[in-house]
């Protein structure tokens, strides 16, 4: 190179940085690139900086598993080295088992509580009616319930049967 040339990019590179360098693309087509630490002319360190140049460049259309984890993990510069495609699909690979075994242990085990149901082994879970803000019905109106009642006075340790068991009640 020219004498001209050089001192030309020496000056482009203490004014503007390094140019951008490709370290990798995913399989969505999406490229990452990474901008290496450099110096400043008034001696300022910049910081090696990370970033994707995304194939769908509209922010709004952005979706959860448009990048994948390993090169979000590599962006965001809690990795060293950039993956490699047969890492990522390793681990694609290991998701999707994964997501395979828990359903199959999910559909298992559904299956076992309804012979458990079936047998009487365990009760049926019991539906609950919900109170206060969360039911539709009553939000924003005065809930019916009963006034409280105490038994301060009364109580007598032993003497309380649940309703409906038959025995006699303290009120």
């Amino acid at each position: 190179m020219s004498a001209v040339r050089l001192a030309l990019r020496a000056l482009r590179l203490r004014l503007l940085g390094p140019d951008k360098e490709l370290v990798g693309t995913d399989q969505f087509g999406n490229k990452y690139y990474r901008v290496p630490q450099h110096e400043r002319r008034a001696g300022q360190i910049i910081p090696e900086r990370r970033f994707v140049e995304a194939i769908n460049r509209q922010a709004y259309q952005y979706q959860m598993g448009d990048f994948p984890t390993e090169w979000e993990a590599w962006i965001r510069k809690k990795r060293k080295d950039p993956p490699t495609i047969e890492e990522i699909l390793r681990n694609e690979n290991f998701r999707e088992e994964m997501k395979q075994k828990i359903k199959d242990v999910s559909e298992k085990d559904k299956l076992l509580q309804a012979k458990e149901y079936k047998e009487g082994l365990v009760a049926q879970p019991a539906h609950t009616h919900i109170k206060g803000h969360a039911s539709a019905p009553y939000y924003g109106k005065k809930e019916p319930l009963p006034d409280p009642t105490s038994t301060a006075s009364t109580f007598q340790p032993g003497s309380w049967m649940p309703p409906g068991s038959g025995g006699s009640q303290n009120k």
